[in-house]
């Protein structure tokens, strides 16, 4: 929605115009797909993806919340601020006011319009994007001063405790640290964190949507923590290892023996990935920008082959990508089976990429993915109308 469509929808809606803009952004992980769990450092960067809330105080004791595309508006009391953990559409926003004002934040009616461009549920962290920009909001309405790390642990707790969905740290601390040209370097157990530069030059990043349908995306996350804990268990026999991301390849090699099945090959990835974080962030600070396809297509293999939470639609986008020239690597991002994938493609070639690739991928589908040629941007933006 353009600002003016917005500011438009928000002055018919609260019968008054909206003073003040809040954002924050989605995500992509660069590389580093479900390491996080396991000692691993993750590589995401914040995207020009955004949940925008354009706002205005009202000074009464509630919080309105409208959406684009969605009819009504809802109200949150601000003295009964518990009440609203079933609410499906809202309780991100009512657990980031109860947090805050747990934390003796004076929360301040207003009014919010969401106009969030982070498509939901394509793994580019839309949830987290509402939060932080909530939290954002709430914060410089109550005039106090914050720290982005504090505002992103917030936003987890609230998503977590509040809203009963089991994230890490990833999402939020991206959505809310981003940096503008810049991927972010994430220990996602210490939050040490380092800034490298993403400079794509002549390239951007295209993702692909495979709107694959959500009945029909399996989610086999516990599973797989299952058997990446059964992996450390048996090689701590036999290695003083807190967790698998402290095993180099060469370490695993050693061990691989301890291992046998599945549960061998999703240790393998493990290892294997946090290696090419490592070899990521050394092609980006010289420039290397074919090596970090390279690493990007090998990320995908292995989620593919050794840890299996592709499938056919994931599949088939990264391998259509793969086979265009000016494309440099691509891989699923996310927790997989449904989601997104990121491509570094030719600013030149991106349409003619999105129009091949699209083609061929509902040929073989049966439905379309859509598509975003996105920028790396900074994660919070505060704005005066």
């Amino acid at each position: 929605m353009e600002r003016t469509d917005a500011m438009q929808s928000f002055e018919s809606i609260f019968g008054a115009k909206a003073e003040d803009l809040f954002t924050a952004a989605g995500r992509i992980n660069v590389i580093g797909e479900h390491v996080d769990y396991c000692g691993g450092k993750v590589f995401p960067a914040a995207l020009n993806l955004r949940c925008n809330v354009y706002a205005r105080k009202t000074g009464a004791n509630v919080i309105r919340l409208a959406f684009r595309g969605i009819d009504g508006i809802v109200e949150l009391e601000i003295d009964k601020l518990d009440d609203y953990r079933g609410l499906k559409i809202g309780n991100y926003q009512a657990g980031v006011a109860y947090y805050l004002a747990e934390k003796g934040v004076e929360i301040v009616g207003c009014d919010l319009f969401y106009d969030c461009t982070v498509p939901f549920g394509s793994g580019l962290s839309s949830s987290a994007a509402i939060e932080v920009a909530t939290a954002v909001t709430l914060c410089e309405y109550a005039g106090v001063k914050y720290d982005k790390v504090e505002l992103a642990l917030l936003s987890q707790k609230a998503e977590n405790l509040y809203a009963g969905v089991n994230c890490g740290i990833m999402d939020q601390f991206a959505s809310a640290m981003g940096k503008k040209d810049h991927a972010v370097l994430l220990d996602c157990s210490t939050l040490a964190y380092e800034y490298v530069p993403l400079k794509l030059g002549d390239y951007c990043l295209v993702v692909a949507n495979c709107n694959k349908p959500h009945n029909l995306v399996e989610s086999k996350y516990n599973v797989r923590r299952q058997e990446v804990e059964t992996a450390l268990k048996a090689i701590q026999k036999v290695k003083d290892v807190k967790c698998l991301a402290e095993l180099t390849p060469k370490d695993f090699a050693e061990v691989k023996y301890l291992l046998s099945g599945v549960v061998a090959k999703r240790a393998e990835h493990v290892v294997m990935e946090c290696d090419r974080v490592k070899k990521a962030v050394d092609a980006l600070k010289v420039g290397d920008l074919e090596e970090l396809g390279r690493l990007l297509n090998e990320s995908h293999y292995s989620l593919c082959e050794l840890y299996e939470v592709t499938g056919k639609e994931l599949d088939t986008l990264s391998a259509l990508a793969r086979k265009e020239t000016d494309c440099l690597g691509s891989r699923m991002i996310g927790a997989g089976f449904g989601g997104c994938t990121i491509s570094i493609v030719k600013k030149s070639a991106v349409d003619g990429f999105i129009r091949r690739v699209g083609t061929a991928y509902a040929e073989a589908i049966g439905y379309k993915a859509s598509f975003y040629e996105t920028s790396i941007e900074d994660g919070i933006t505060v704005e005066k109308l």
